[in-house]
């Protein structure tokens, strides 16, 4: 393998993506979904029933979640490139 090419991502950053993809996803279509249900009328009292109180917290859990998963992401995989072009630089 070349300097130039990147190692393919490993397993574990497979699952750390599609982790952070439905974690974001399912925050973003909380939020669309409340902003949905504002524009049809709905009131704050509306939000305090039935399923609405966990589809409040899920962007509030989410969003921070997914964005310190990304950051980890980020230094797993800098991590793998750096390994791999230290042994590439030493042969």
């Amino acid at each position: 393998m070349s300097s130039l090419e990147a190692p393919p991502p490993s397993r574990g950053e497979k699952v750390l993506a599609a982790i952070i993809a439905s974690t974001m996803g399912l925050s973003f279509l909380s939020f669309f979904a409340i902003i949905i249900g504002t524009w049809r009328g709905m009131q704050r009292e509306d939000f305090a029933e039935g399923l609405w109180p966990v589809i409040n917290v899920i962007p509030l859990l989410g969003l921070p979640a997914g964005f310190i998963l990304i950051i980890s992401l980020l230094i797993v995989s800098t991590r793998r490139r750096r390994q791999a072009g230290g042994h590439a630089s030493s042969e």
